[in-house]
């Protein structure tokens, strides 16, 4: 069996005060209210160097990350009206210099900083993480040069984007004045600092809704620019947000940010990236001069192409008029013909006069009196013995006479028009064909009455044979006069 020490020995169960032992036992919060103010009174403010990892945005605006180098990390937060006053945002991976006060958190045991200022960790800082945000929006397509725009050749109205107070407007308008003077709208912005990112990102989205024939002209290009500058006072124009605004700006953006030297992300989302402000103004718009001068060139131009068909054709009939012969020579020719012709015509008149003399003289032998007394003498000898007299054709006709006479006498009564005379009409139907009883005429709807003096149009009743009994009470073998038949 084990052996047990006596109590005496042992640990006590019940906590009790020991001899000469004057501390009384400390709650949790007790030790940690007191780290916390060990902490913070010696450890005022602090400006620590680090990378930035986890870095997390909650939904109340304010930021918790951790800052680590290749040996240590410490917890950070940065309160929201911090947040508002950074002039860019935190990402993993950038390196910055954060300035706050280093306290504890009792609830998790920890030590912490709460940052009041964070900057970027120097210029090589900077460019590394304006090189991770490039990388990130071209991945986008944002710089995709597919989708920039032309720019239109003679804008009535030009946007610029920049502070009002600066040298860059009045260069703007300087250069626009000597150039092309042009309608410009100013959209003032702060371009360097806390917020100058979010105005000129505004100001750009700005003039995208405006509206055609608005109140307020839409400009057809939009002039972005500032004054060149440090990095990291042309930090603004390389924020995500004023990339992404130029980016989706329905109208055509210059990008004018520092000195040629200077490159920002506005440059490459920009449809023309300009390298000063002034250059910004000569791309906008044409010289004026140079515009009169080139129309005036073309005019004349034109006026030497219409006219240089007509001189051409001029020279041209001119030559050709030195090569044709002269007009009476033209006619030599065709006079000689005609000279040949009227000789043979005269010739051949003659000759054919003296042949026609020859044949009537021919011809008037056989013409003589006695020989037409002959002829004549000869055909009523022929005659005779023909037996055709005068007396037997007499004959002949009263024979035929007699012939047709009953004929003649018979065709009036047999004519159907005689009786209308005696007060009879025709009836006829719409072809034209005479009616011949009551069954047809019953079956129109139209007949001509035929009279002696005229003709008149009826339409007949439907009526029974009762009815027609009544009207007529016995038929006769006499015709039935119309008005029995029609009303």
């Amino acid at each position: 069996m084990p052996e047990f020490s006596s109590l005496d020995d042992a640990d006590p169960l019940v906590a009790k005060g020991q001899p000469g032992d004057n501390a009384a036992p400390l709650s949790v919060s007790e030790l940690s209210a007191l780290l916390k103010r060990t902490v913070e009174d010696r450890f005022g403010f602090v400006r620590l160097r680090g990378e930035l990892s986890g870095v997390k945005r909650a939904a109340s605006g304010h930021i918790y990350c951790t800052l680590k180098d290749q040996d240590a990390v410490i917890d950070g937060v940065m309160w929201r009206t911090g947040v508002q006053r950074l002039a860019f945002r935190p990402e993993d991976g950038i390196e910055v210099i954060a300035t706050g006060k280093v306290t504890t958190y009792p609830g998790r045991s920890k030590y912490q900083i709460v940052i009041e200022r964070m900057e970027i960790a120097g210029e090589g800082a900077l460019l590394a993480l304006l090189a991770k945000t490039k990388a990130r929006l071209e991945a986008e397509g944002l710089f995709d040069p597919a989708r920039k725009r032309r720019l239109p050749f003679l804008p009535q109205v030009i946007g610029v984007v920049t502070s009002p107070s600066g040298a860059v407007i009045r260069d703007i308008l300087h250069r626009l004045a000597d150039r092309f003077p042009t309608h410009v709208l100013v959209w003032p912005v702060l371009v360097q600092g806390s917020g100058a990112a979010e105005q000129v990102a505004a100001a750009v989205e700005g003039f995208s809704r405006l509206a055609p024939g608005g109140p307020v002209p839409r400009p057809d290009v939009v002039i972005v620019a500032r004054g060149g500058g440090a990095i990291e006072d042309l930090w603004g124009f390389n924020e995500e947000i004023v990339v992404r605004a130029i980016a989706a700006s329905t109208i055509p953006v210059i990008s004018a940010v520092g000195h040629e030297t200077d490159t920002t992300l506005a440059d490459f989302a920009a449809d023309l990236r300009a390298p000063t402000p002034t250059a910004a103004a000569e791309l906008a718009v044409p010289v004026r001069e140079e515009l009169a001068n080139q129309l005036a060139e073309l005019a004349l131009r034109k006026r030497r192409c219409a006219l240089r068909p007509v001189a051409l054709g001029r020279e041209r009939l001119e030559v050709r008029a030195q090569r044709l012969p002269r007009p009476e020579a033209l006619f030599q020719a065709k006079a000689q013909k005609l000279d040949e012709l009227s000789e043979r015509l005269r010739r051949g008149l003659g000759d054919r006069a003296a042949r026609a003399r020859g044949e009537l003289h021919e011809v008037s032998r056989h013409l003589s009196l006695s020989v037409l007394r002959q002829r004549a003498t000869s055909a009523a000898h022929g005659l005779a013995r023909s037996g055709f007299t005068p007396a037997l054709l007499a004959r002949r006709l009263s024979g035929a006479r007699a012939q047709f006479a009953p004929a003649d006498r018979l065709l009036p009564q047999l004519d159907p028009l005689a009786p209308m005379s005696r007060g009879f009409a025709l009836v006829v139907g719409p072809d034209g064909h005479v009616v011949g009883g009551r069954e047809v005429a019953a079956t129109l709807s139209k007949m001509t009455l035929k009279f002696r003096d005229g003709t008149l149009d009826v339409a007949p009743l439907d009526i029974t044979l009762s009815d027609k009994a009544k009207l007529r009470p016995a038929a006769k073998a006499k015709a039935v006069p119309q008005d029995d038949l029609f009303r």
